[in-house]
C-alpha cells in the first residue's frame, strides 16, 4: 500500500503551537530585521514579503548572500550556538515575519515531526544553494551569474507561469550578489531586455527563456 502523501506545511498550526513565546512583526520595505552583531536569540519565518541577508566586511564593503521569500526560515544560526548575528537581515518588500525564541524552536523541532521535516529540508536546500553559488562564482561569467540570480529571485521552478515578477531590487544589489560592478549589471540587463529575456513593463519580469543564458556554453 503506498504511503499517504503529506499535505503542505500548516503554518497556522506552527504559529499556534509556539504559544506565548512567539511574536509576529509587520515590517515596511527597507526595515532592518536584525543587524550584524546583534544577539542571536530567535529563528524567523517569513509569512509574507521578502528579506535580504547581507554581510559587512571590516572595510565597510557589503555582500548580499541571500534573498528569501515567503515560507522560508532565517536566523537559524542561534540553534547552532551562534551568540551574535554574523550578518544583517533587511526587508525588500513589506513583510510579515514570525519570531520564535530559540529554546521554543528546539522544543518544536523535537515535538512536531512535520515542522522538523520542513526545517531539515530548508537547511539542506540552503546548503545546496550555497554550494551552487560557490561553483557559480568560481566557474561562470558575470553574465551567467546575473541570469541565474534573476531566475532564483523569480523563484524559477516553483511556479508554472512562463513569466514571473521579481521583487524590487536595485542594480547595485544585483552587483553585490554576483560580485561585479553596477555598470556591468546595467549592460547585461539592457542586453537581456533587448533579447526579450526580461521586461520592465509593470515591474521587472523574468521570462523562462533567460535559462538559455545559464545553459549556454
Amino acid at each position: 500500500m503506498p504511503a499517504k502523501r503529506k499535505g503542505p506545511f500548516d503554518a497556522q498550526a506552527f504559529l499556534d503551537s509556539a504559544g506565548s513565546s512567539k511574536k509576529i512583526v509587520e515590517f515596511h520595505r527597507g526595515d532592518v530585521v536584525y543587524s550584524q552583531g546583534d544577539a542571536c536569540d530567535a529563528v524567523m519565518y517569513i509569512q509574507a514579503g521578502g528579506v535580504k541577508l547581507s554581510v559587512l566586511s571590516k572595510t565597510g564593503r557589503e555582500a548580499v548572500v541571500a534573498m528569501l521569500g515567503p515560507g522560508e526560515f532565517f536566523g537559524e544560526g542561534c540553534l547552532a550556538g551562534q551568540p551574535i548575528r554574523m550578518g544583517s537581515a533587511t526587508t525588500v518588500l513589506p513583510s510579515t515575519i514570525l519570531f520564535v525564541d530559540k529554546h521554543v524552536m528546539v522544543g518544536l523541532l523535537h515535538k512536531q515531526h512535520e515542522l522538523s521535516d520542513r526545517f531539515i529540508a530548508h537547511m539542506l536546500a540552503r546548503n545546496i544553494r550555497v554550494e551552487e553559488d560557490l561553483v557559480d562564482q568560481l566557474f561562470n561569467s558575470s553574465e551567467k551569474r546575473l541570469a541565474r540570480t534573476l531566475l532564483l529571485l523569480a523563484r524559477y521552478g516553483k511556479h508554472d507561469q512562463p513569466v514571473r515578477e521579481v521583487p524590487p531590487i536595485s542594480q547595485e544589489t544585483l552587483a553585490e550578489m554576483i560580485g561585479t560592478t553596477r555598470s556591468r549589471v546595467n549592460f547585461f540587463m539592457k542586453k537581456f531586455e533587448r533579447l526579450g529575456f526580461i521586461s520592465y513593463k509593470g515591474g521587472l519580469k523574468v521570462n523562462n527563456s533567460l535559462l538559455t543564458v545559464v545553459l549556454h556554453d
